[in-house]
C-alpha cells in the first residue's frame, strides 16, 4: 500500500483516504472463507484477524474447522488460540484485541483481513459498537442460571424472544451466556438489548466481501465437513478436553458439534444421532448468519465461490485500495 506522501508517475500526489483499509470477508459456515482469505492475504501482503468466536479456544481444533498449521503458515493469523476453553472472551475484550491487532497490521504497512461468520463480533469492530455499560448483576445472573437448569437453554432464549425479538434473532439459543447477558441488560435498564448497542461511523475504509454458494451446495458441504470431523478424530478431541478438566457443561463446549459429540460419549445418543443433530443445528446457524449479512445489502460485494473467484475479488480490492 502507498504511504501518505507517495506520488504517482506524474509527480503529483495521489489523493489518500483518511482511513486505513480493512477487508472484511463474511459468509455462512462452510462457504470457503478460510481458503479465499488466505489466498487474498498471500497476494496482497495481508494478515488475517479471526472474527470466529469458536477459534479463540486452545485445543478446540477439529470441531471448529480451525485453520491447520499449514494454512496458518501461508499467511499470519491473529486471535486464534488466545484463551482456554474454561475462559469467557467477552465481546468487549474481543473488540479491544481485534482493534489492537488491526492497528499493528496497519503499522507494519500490511493489509488486514477480518474474517469470520460471527456477526456481533464483526459489527463490534467494523461499526465501533459501544457495548451497554451495565455492570454484571451476579444475583440476577444466578437466578437466570437456575431458570436455565430447571427449564433448559431454549426456554431462556424464548424468554429473550418475548422481551426483545430482534436480539433473540441474532443470538444462538445455545449461546446461553450471551442470552443471559442480553436478559441482564434488559431487566436492569428496562430497555431492549438490541437498541443499546451504540454505534458510529466505521473507523476504517471498509471493503466487505461476501461469499455465497447455492443453499443445497452449502448444506452438502456442511454434511461433508461433519463427516470429516468425526473421521479425523472429533470424538478423541472431545474426550481429551473432558479429561483435561473441561466438562461438557462449559459454555464453549456447547458449540455446535461439541455438545452432540459429548452426548454421544456419555451414551445419551448414538454417534449417528450426534451427526444428525449437528447437521440440523448448523443449518439453523447458517440461516441466522444470513440475518447479519444479507445479499440485498448494497455495502457488501457478493461473490459466488467457484473457480477463479479469488482473482475476481483481488481485482476489486486493488480497485478500491491504494497499493
Amino acid at each position: 500500500m502507498r504511504s501518505p506522501d507517495e506520488t504517482d508517475l506524474t509527480g503529483l500526489k495521489r489523493p489518500v483516504r483518511s482511513k486505513h483499509p480493512l477487508i472484511l470477508i463474511v459468509g455462512p459456515t462452510a462457504v470457503g472463507k478460510t481458503e479465499i482469505a488466505i489466498q487474498l492475504a498471500e497476494r496482497l501482503n495481508g494478515e488475517i484477524v479471526s472474527a470466529d468466536s469458536r477459534l479463540f479456544y486452545r485445543g478446540m481444533d477439529i470441531g471448529t474447522a480451525k485453520p491447520s498449521r499449514e494454512e496458518q503458515a501461508r499467511a499470519p493469523h491473529h486471535l486464534i488460540d488466545i484463551a482456554n476453553p474454561d475462559e469467557t472472551l467477552s465481546l468487549a475484550v474481543f473488540q479491544q484485541k481485534a482493534t489492537e491487532a488491526i492497528a499493528d497490521i496497519h503499522a507494519r504497512n500490511k493489509l488486514p483481513f477480518l474474517v469470520g461468520g460471527t456477526g456481533q463480533y464483526i459489527r463490534a469492530v467494523t461499526q465501533g459498537w459501544s457495548p451497554p455499560e451495565v455492570k454484571p448483576n451476579e444475583q440476577l445472573r444466578d437466578e437466570l442460571e437456575r431458570e436455565k437448569e430447571q427449564n433448559g437453554i431454549y426456554w431462556l432464549h424464548d424468554k429473550l424472544r418475548g422481551l426483545d425479538p430482534a436480539a433473540a434473532e441474532k443470538i444462538d439459543p445455545r449461546n446461553f451466556r450471551r442470552t443471559i447477558r442480553a436478559l441482564e441488560v434488559i431487566m436492569t435498564t428496562g430497555k431492549k438489548f438490541s437498541e443499546q448497542r451504540g454505534q458510529g461511523e466505521s473507523p476504517y475504509h471498509l471493503i466487505t466481501i461476501g461469499l455465497t454458494r447455492p443453499r443445497e451446495e452449502l448444506y452438502r458441504r456442511v454434511d461433508e465437513r461433519i463427516e470429516s470431523m468425526y473421521a479425523n478424530g472429533l470424538m478423541d478431541e472431545v474426550k481429551s478436553l473432558i479429561a483435561r478438566g473441561y466438562p461438557s457443561s462449559l459454555p464453549t463446549m456447547s458449540a455446535i458439534g461439541y455438545r452432540e459429540c459429548a452426548q454421544a460419549l456419555e451414551g445419551l445418543i448414538t454417534v449417528e444421532e450426534a451427526k444428525q443433530l449437528a447437521r440440523r443445528a448448523t443449518r439453523v446457524y447458517v440461516r441466522r448468519q444470513a440475518n447479519w449479512f444479507k445479499e440485498s445489502d448494497p455495502n457488501i460485494l457478493w461473490f459466488r465461490v467457484e473457480d477463479g473467484v479469488a482473482d475476481e475479488i483481488e481485482k476489486n480490492i486493488r480497485r478500491l485500495v491504494d497499493f
